[in-house]
């Protein structure tokens, strides 16, 4: 028997008004896996945040964290988790001590070493204020943070958002090598697809708020393919989403791409970005 998933979303639906944000999502993420859930800004992958932590409650559906109710079984489940949020809701004049002393009263599993080993490494001092680290450095704290709670699932809200290209690598670089040690269950949303698409094992897609695609990223980079063929050739068999023609050329995205069916044309593998853009683009057109 397979081991039951660390976190089980079942048919979940929330609205503001009349405005359906999130409708009938559902998807699982197994255990040491890692989740990433991507969509544009809009897409509803706040609103599932905050459902998966416990602090809106859907209105449908389920979501269970280690068996029990995100809902009502919130403290014992929040007990479990680090969060890395989107952005830090830390008081301005509070050092980095401090916050670090206000979240070990909280967790009873704390690890003190984590915060040691790591703030050695990155080189940032207890008595430094928050306010005055880098946003490379305060992701790398509130990070640090979450790893010292000893968490069975990691939440990853956005992590790299507003991130230089370097901050962004050197978020990663902990992250892989924290991921290699520990093989922690993680769910992170992002718009850093070329980030993520190095560490995911599993990728999610929401759209308008319906998810769109929910696979393994192995499958889905195996299954798209950008098609360019001469214009009034046969076209390449497999779902269309999209052509462009450029001359005498004809340049086509494709879903369940059959290899054996591409003659006279040139097919390559696409990035994630480029299967997302793809997909979420077919999406706006309906």
């Amino acid at each position: 028997m397979s081991e039951p998933a660390v976190l089980d979303v079942k048919d979940v639906s929330i609205r503001y008004g009349r405005r359906a944000v999130l409708d009938s999502v559902s998807f699982s993420v197994s255990k040491g896996s890692v989740y990433a859930m991507l969509g544009r800004n809009g897409a509803g992958k706040s609103s599932l945040v905050r459902a998966l932590l416990g602090v809106q409650r859907p209105e449908k559906g389920r979501i269970t964290t280690f068996g029990l109710s995100a809902w009502d079984d919130r403290v014992a489940v929040m007990a479990r988790i680090g969060f890395v949020p989107e952005e830090a809701d830390v008081e301005k004049q509070m050092s980095v001590g401090q916050l670090i002393d206000f979240q070990r009263a909280i967790y009873s599993r704390w690890d003190e070493s984590v915060i040691n080993r790591r703030l050695e490494r990155l080189a940032i001092g207890r008595r430094r204020s928050f306010k005055t680290l880098s946003k490379g450095e305060s992701r790398q704290v509130l990070f640090t943070l979450a790893l010292a709670t000893q968490p069975d699932l990691l939440i990853l809200d956005d992590p790299t958002l507003g991130l230089d290209a370097v901050s962004r690598k050197e978020f990663y670089d902990e992250f892989l090598g924290e991921l290699a040690e520990r093989r922690t269950t993680t769910f992170i949303t992002t718009h850093d697809l070329s980030g993520v698409e190095g560490i995911a094992d599993r990728i999610g897609i929401l759209g308008d708020g319906r998810l769109l695609l929910d696979e393994e990223l192995e499958s889905v980079k195996g299954r798209f393919r950008k098609i360019r063929r001469v214009a009034g050739a046969a076209p390449a068999s497999g779902n269309l989403l999209h052509a462009t023609r450029w001359g005498e050329w004809v340049e086509e995205v494709v879903d369940d791409f059959d290899s054996g069916q591409t003659d006279h044309a040139e097919a390559t593998p696409m990035s994630l970005e480029e299967i997302f853009l793809a997909m979420v683009g077919q999406e706006e057109k309906r």
